[in-house]
């Protein structure tokens, strides 16, 4: 009898996504992801059908502007068209109230609506708009997804949570903080939806944790705590159509494998160092601050300009054709200032602001 044969699985609700079946004693099931652009509807037909013929049984694509919501009626078209009938799931942020509400047709198209509490919207509006998806989910009939990515937690919860931590008298570290942080955003945003008439066997949540051994917690927590079926993994994106990333990570990647076992012989800690190169204007900012030293490249239709983060402070914003190379050099910098004890270069030191918000050398 082999070891898997005594794992028992979560008791969870079951949802149905357009037939496909999700927790309960359902099969776990595959999603993935295109990476084109969705107003191309001839390439991401294209994509969603290899995808379907290699094994995904869900597959998700960017609904980020209003091009691409215009484009999902057609693309559905499409697949139904070739015989392809695996269901769509939409991704959504920012935007995503006002395309559901500005485009019934691609809402109705889509099989689920994937959602993020965290990037929904800002202040007072974040409720609100966070409603107005989940009203257009009871509308249409459709699942949906909640997703907490801890690049992009809602910063008043984690705020608060933090001010209530500190006032302790054993406080928490703050990675156990961020831990309860997400948990307690998918939970309460879950429980929210379902107030305002979300039935709970329409609801899967997620968490997204760069750390594996900080996700694999994170989850069990989820399960300790909730009966929502859990889609494990955040796969590659359309919004990061653009090459600049996999060739700038693969760099940075190739040159610390390099470099390390000569650093690690001059500088002791060194091998402890996280590097962060992301990809998505959503969640790499967020990210990005969570390593030592990260960076937060443009996607597809994005302002070309790259965010560094230091020891979680934004220090410099890398533009034009030379930000690896640049990016490049602040990582020497930052492991001799670190680790060797050197003088700490400028593009290591955070930004300031004025009261105007505008950045300061």
């Amino acid at each position: 009898m082999s070891h898997a044969d005594h794992i028992e699985r979560s008791r969870t609700r079951q949802v149905d996504v357009s037939g496909v079946r999700i927790g309960g004693s359902a099969p776990i099931v595959v999603q993935s992801m295109t990476n084109t652009d969705t107003a191309d509807v001839g390439a991401t037909t294209a994509q969603v059908r290899e995808l379907a013929v290699a094994g995904s049984e869900l597959v998700r694509v960017t609904v980020n502007t209003a091009e691409a919501a215009a484009a999902v009626p057609a693309i559905r078209q499409r697949l139904d068209a070739s015989g392809c009938t695996v269901p769509l799931v939409g991704d959504f942020h920012f935007n995503g109230h006002k395309l559901l509400t500005d485009y019934p047709d691609c809402a109705r198209a889509l099989a689920k609506f994937r959602i993020n509490p965290g990037n929904v919207g800002k202040g007072s509006k974040r409720d609100r708009q966070f409603a107005v998806m989940i009203e257009k989910a009871i509308e249409y009939g459709k699942p949906v997804r909640i997703g907490v990515n801890w690049g992009s937690l809602d910063a008043d919860l984690l705020a608060r949570m933090m001010d209530e931590n500190a006032k302790r008298a054993t406080p928490q570290s703050s990675d156990a903080v961020m831990r309860e942080a997400l948990v307690a955003s998918a939970i309460g945003s879950a429980l929210r939806a379902e107030e305002l008439g979300l039935a709970g066997d329409r609801i899967v949540l997620s968490c997204k944790v760069s750390d594996v051994q900080e996700l694999i917690a994170v989850y069990r927590e989820l399960a300790r705590r909730c009966d929502y079926p859990l889609l494990a993994a955040c796969p590659g994106c359309g919004r990061t159509t653009s090459t600049v990333f996999q060739e700038l990570a693969e760099r940075i990647q190739t040159y610390l494998r390099a470099q390390m076992p000569i650093w690690r012989a001059r500088y002791p800690g060194v091998e402890t160092m996280q590097v962060a190169v992301m990809g998505c204007v959503v969640n790499g900012p967020g990210e990005s601050k969570l390593a030592n030293i990260g960076i937060s490249l443009p996607g597809t239709g994005e302002t070309p300009v790259a965010p560094v983060y230091v020891d979680g402070e934004k220090t410099v914003t890398l533009k034009g054709d030379n930000i690896a190379v640049e990016f490049q050099r602040i990582v020497d910098d930052y492991v001799r200032a670190t680790y060797g004890g050197e003088p700490r270069a400028a593009h290591l030191t955070p930004e300031k602001k004025t009261t105007t918000g505008r950045a300061i050398a």
